[in-house]
């Protein structure tokens, strides 16, 4: 087993990074910390806010990547929703959705419960999890350098891509999305990406 290294990278810049070059990307956040700095980087309608789903992010990701081939998909969660769904990742492989991305912020613990540790503080490795599957390309990324290499990748190179972003698990002010409910969320998504054809 590889010497670990301790997560030292900023979330809410991470994700402000990555969102900086979304374009009309459909952003699927996970629930907690994801969804908090995803609203911070700018609450944007075609975000479909996990609020409450522990471990289906990557799923959901999927379903709008197959429905929608001509558009990027970036899957952003944290390890512990990721490793609540496991089996979203060979699901993932064996489709192949070259439009799909899923980036893992991974502080090694698990946030919205009181910071216990998740296994990949004692070693599970996410990207060989996700390569074993059959995704294209999966890695890990440590610092700013490595971080501003991959992010082109996110939107540009054919998936499925995985990423595993060693992040603090430093407590940030929680910054809400301006909708909270699960149905107008839904509504406001699926307007933002179908327009007029949402309410046929």
């Amino acid at each position: 087993m590889p010497k670990h290294l301790k997560p030292t990278l900023d979330r809410r810049q991470v994700v402000s990074d990555i969102l900086s070059e979304r374009g009309d990307a459909l952003v699927v956040p996970g629930l907690g910390a994801p969804t908090w700095d995803t609203a911070a980087a700018g609450d944007a309608a075609l975000d479909f806010a996990n609020w409450g789903g522990m471990g289906g992010a990557a799923m959901i990701g999927l379903g709008l990547a197959l429905a929608q081939p001509r558009r990027r998909v970036l899957v952003i969660t944290g390890d512990g929703d990721l490793l609540m769904g496991l089996g979203s990742l060979a699901t993932i492989a064996v489709q192949q959705p070259r439009n799909m991305a899923v980036i893992v912020l991974d502080n090694e613990a698990y946030g919205e419960t009181g910071m216990q540790a998740t296994h990949t503080r004692f070693g599970v490795d996410l990207p060989a999890m996700a390569k074993g599957a059959g995704f294209r390309s999966a890695g890990t990324i440590y610092d700013a350098v490595r971080l501003e290499r991959w992010i082109p990748r996110f939107y540009r190179q054919p998936g499925p891509i995985f990423a595993s972003v060693k992040v603090a698990s430093a407590r940030l002010e929680m910054v809400l999305p301006r909708l909270r409910d699960g149905v107008a969320i839904k509504n406001r998504f699926r307007e933002a990406l179908l327009g007029s054809k949402a309410h046929e």
